[in-house]
């Protein structure tokens, strides 16, 4: 077999992207920016947000709650969690973690998602495996589904 010649494996395996096909960048496809402004957010920031809602909701607001009465933390801690989100995200658009590092969620129209898509959002989000599953715009299922992209403030 030819050297130069791929094989082909690499095309399936390594996605189109290694058969050398341009996609453009994350968020084209939506209409929104390469960068600034609009443009999806990056998985550093994402992630960060989650894990300060997520100090925040477990440790500071149900530990301390809960540490009187011995009851387990981490399910109020997951409820509290999703209180925060529903609340923040459908009114302002955006939680304390993720306002501390500069994105919100919006509805493809740009917009402030509606109740009914916040709240099936946060319960796929509580889930978790639906948010590990994303698309080349970087919008996991529980985004796909709610008809929400994440982007920077």
């Amino acid at each position: 077999m030819n050297e130069r010649q791929p094989r082909w494996t690499q095309t399936w395996l390594g996605g189109v992207r290694a058969a050398g096909v341009d996609l453009g960048h994350p968020g084209v496809r939506l209409g929104l920016p390469e960068s600034g402004s609009g443009a999806v957010a990056g998985w550093g920031r994402r992630i960060g947000a989650v894990l300060v809602d997520w100090l925040i909701c477990s440790w500071a607001i149900a530990a301390g709650l809960l540490r009187q009465q011995g009851q387990d933390v981490g399910v109020v801690g997951l409820g509290v969690f999703a209180l925060e989100y529903v609340l923040l995200v459908s009114t302002v658009g955006m939680t304390l973690g993720m306002r501390l590092l500069r994105i919100r969620v919006a509805a493809l129209n740009g917009g402030r998602p509606s109740l009914p898509a916040v709240l099936l959002r946060t319960f796929l989000l509580c889930l978790a495996v639906p948010a590990l599953i994303w698309d080349r715009d970087r919008r996991g299922l529980h985004d796909r589904a709610s008809g929400t992209v994440v982007v920077n403030l």
